[in-house]
C-alpha cells in the first residue's frame, strides 16, 4: 500500500509539474507576443511621426525653388538640388523633442542618393580608399569633411530618419576645423534649445551659398565646388521666436553669437522665401529676429573645468584632451568630474563628465545589458564624483564618448 501511495503521488508530483511548465511555456509564449507588439507600435509610432514631419514642412512652406533646382522629398527631410554644384541649394527639416532622450547615432552610411535624378556627389569625390593586403582600408583624403546640412544628430530618435542624414544629397564640403568646430557647436546649440523648450519643435533649413567661381575639389571625381559660407535658419513656431546664422567655411574662433543675424537678412543674399505658408504678420514678427541669446548655450551651474592636465598620470587625460583620442583605436584614460547621470528610455546609462548636456563634452556610456556589471547604482553613487575610465575613445553625434562594460573599467577617485 505504501508503495502504491508513493508512485501515486510521484505522478501527481510529475503531472503538477509538467503543468507548471505548461504554463510557463505559454506565458513566456505570451511575451515574445507583447514584445513583438510594442516593436510593431514603436514602428507604427515612428512611421506617423515621419509622415507628420512631411505634412508639418508642407504646411508650414518650404523654402522657394530657383531655376533647375530639383525637389526631393525624403521621409524625415525635404531639400532642392543643384546639379551644377552637386550638392543640395538648401535642407529643410524639424527638430523633435524626442532628440532629447533619443539614443540612436552614427551610422555612417554615407551613399548616393537614388531620388535625385541628376545624380548626387559620392565618395570619390571626398576621399580614395584603397584596401591594403591586411584587409584594413588606407584613405587618401582630398581635405574636406562630408559635412551634413542637416546633422545626423538631429535624427537621434529615429533609425531611418538618421540613416537619411547620409545621403549625398545632404552632404556639402566643409574643412574639417569649421566642421568639427564651430559649425558643429552651432547645430549643438540649436539641438540644445529644445533642452529648455521641450514642448516645441524646431523647423530648420540649412545650405550653403551657392555662387559662381567658388573653388572645387580637384582631386574629387566630380569637381564639387566649396562653399565658403553657410546658413543655418531656424523658427520655433509656439513661442513665436526666430534666428538665423551665417558662418563662413573656415576656422572660428569668434563666438557663435557674432554669427547671428535676421532670417530676413539670408532671404535676401540667398533670394530664399523661408516658411512661406505662415500667415504674413507672423513671418514678420519670426524672420525679423536678430537676438541669439534665447538660441545658445549658457553655462550650467553644475559645469566644471577640465581637471588639470599636467596633474595627470601618464597615458591618463582630461576631458579636453581627450577628443584628440578620437578614432585612434587604443585604450586610454579619461578622468574627469561626474555631473550628470541618467538612465536612457532604452535602459542604458549616460554620464557625462565636466559638462551637462547640451554642452557635453565627454560622454560615458554603459549598455543596459553591462549595468549588472557593477554593484552600485551607477546614476545615484556617482553624482559630483571625480571618475576615471578606461577605453577606446569614439564620436558619437559629435561628443567624445567612451563605452565602458564593467566596474574595472571605472575607478572613483
Amino acid at each position: 500500500m505504501r508503495v502504491f501511495l508513493l508512485c501515486i503521488a510521484m505522478m501527481y508530483h510529475v503531472a503538477n509539474a509538467q503543468s507548471i511548465s505548461q504554463k510557463l511555456a505559454i506565458a513566456q509564449a505570451q511575451l515574445v507576443n507583447i514584445d513583438e507588439q510594442r516593436q510593431q507600435a514603436v514602428e507604427n509610432i515612428e512611421t506617423l511621426k515621419l509622415q507628420r514631419i512631411q505634412q508639418s514642412l508642407k504646411d508650414i512652406g518650404l523654402p522657394s525653388l530657383q531655376t533647375g533646382d530639383e525637389l526631393v522629398n525624403h521621409e524625415a527631410m525635404s531639400l532642392a538640388y543643384v546639379k551644377a554644384y552637386k550638392q543640395a541649394r538648401w535642407v529643410a527639416h524639424i527638430i523633435l523633442p524626442d532628440v532629447i532622450q533619443g539614443t540612436v547615432f552614427r551610422t555612417n552610411d554615407f551613399r548616393v542618393d537614388s531620388k535625385v535624378k541628376s545624380g548626387t556627389a559620392e565618395e570619390a569625390d571626398f576621399f580614395i580608399k584603397k584596401l591594403k593586403p591586411d584587409s584594413s582600408f588606407e584613405y587618401d583624403a582630398f581635405g574636406f569633411d562630408r559635412g551634413h546640412l542637416a546633422p545626423s544628430a538631429d535624427f537621434r530618435w529615429s533609425k531611418k530618419a538618421l540613416s537619411e542624414s547620409y545621403l549625398y544629397s545632404n552632404i556639402s564640403p566643409q574643412l574639417a576645423e569649421f566642421n568639427r568646430e564651430s559649425w558643429g557647436d552651432l547645430e549643438d546649440a540649436i539641438r540644445g534649445y529644445l533642452y529648455s523648450h521641450p514642448k516645441t519643435e524646431l523647423y530648420v533649413v540649412t545650405g550653403p551659398i551657392l555662387k559662381q567661381g567658388l573653388p572645387v575639389i580637384e582631386r574629387g571625381k566630380n569637381k564639387v565646388p566649396i562653399p565658403e559660407e553657410f546658413f543655418k535658419v531656424v523658427i520655433d513656431p509656439l513661442n513665436k521666436k526666430g534666428i538665423a546664422f551665417l558662418m563662413p567655411n573656415k576656422k572660428n574662433t569668434a563666438a557663435l553669437k557674432t554669427f547671428a543675424t535676421s532670417i530676413n537678412e539670408i532671404e535676401k543674399l540667398t533670394g530664399l522665401d523661408f516658411f512661406n505658408k505662415l500667415p504674413a504678420a507672423t513671418q514678420e514678427q519670426m524672420e525679423s529676429l536678430t537676438d541669439a541669446t534665447a538660441w545658445l548655450p549658457v553655462s550650467s551651474a553644475t559645469d566644471v573645468e577640465p581637471l588639470p592636465q599636467d596633474k595627470m598620470e601618464r597615458n591618463y587625460f582630461n576631458t579636453t584632451v581627450a577628443k584628440q583620442w578620437v578614432g585612434q583605436n587604443q585604450d586610454v584614460h579619461v578622468c574627469g568630474t561626474v555631473v550628470g547621470a541618467r538612465l536612457s528610455r532604452a535602459g542604458n546609462v549616460l554620464i557625462n563628465l565636466d559638462k551637462q548636456f547640451p554642452n557635453q563634452v565627454f560622454t560615458v556610456f554603459v549598455k543596459k545589458e553591462h549595468i549588472v556589471n557593477f554593484n552600485y547604482n551607477l546614476t545615484d553613487v556617482l553624482k559630483n564624483k571625480i571618475i576615471c575610465v578606461k577605453g577606446k575613445v569614439i564620436n558619437q553625434g559629435g561628443t567624445a564618448t567612451m563605452y565602458i562594460q564593467s566596474q574595472n573599467d571605472l575607478s572613483i577617485q
